[in-house]
């Protein structure tokens, strides 16, 4: 799974070291996707391992700990996937603002045991039980002038999350 390169119009991906911690037995990997047709840059984050360490560390949590300002909260977001079933995930945007720099991310995520991704409110309760767990993150950068609804994300990054959704999905169905 930690191989795989989501494919998807004319993305290219670059492997890039993981800034994330990594607890216990876990495996962190992450990718840039560019478009030579200028399409939007994306990172994806795919974290597994023992459910313990992979339920914690959300991006709420990192991002604020790491100079970000949240700018939306965390909200949950269900959209439906190629292969007919949903995925639910959490969006919510981040700031980071210096006196020479202005960056805004918007970071989605979820976990997955068994292909279907969701995010229960207690996931380290919510996977106790599991001896493998899956995390995705799907970061854009982010602005209020990229649509005319902050909220929402443009056609393009709509079908990169549901693509990355699908194609992960389908591979932890195989695990």
């Amino acid at each position: 799974m930690h191989a795989h390169t989501i494919t998807m119009a004319d993305y290219t991906s670059v492997d890039v070291p993981s800034e994330l911690p990594v607890w216990e037995r876990s495996t962190v990997t992450c990718k840039n996707y560019t478009s030579l047709s200028g399409l939007p840059p994306i990172a994806v984050s795919l974290t597994s391992g023992p459910a313990g360490a992979v339920s914690t560390h959300t991006p709420d949590v990192c991002y604020p700990g790491s100079g970000y300002k949240t700018v939306k909260a965390p909200r949950k977001e269900t959209i439906d996937l190629a292969d007919g079933t949903k995925a639910t995930y959490l969006v919510a945007d981040f700031e980071h603002r210096t006196s020479s720099s202005y960056v805004r991310q918007r970071v989605r995520w979820a976990w997955s045991t068994g292909g279907a991704w969701d995010v229960p409110n207690n996931p380290r309760f919510a996977y106790l039980q599991e001896s493998e767990l899956f995390k995705l993150y799907i970061v854009t950068a982010h602005s209020t002038e990229l649509t005319d609804k902050p909220d929402t994300d443009t056609p393009a990054i709509k079908e990169f999350v549901t693509t990355a959704l699908t194609q992960y999905g389908k591979l932890v169905k195989t695990k």
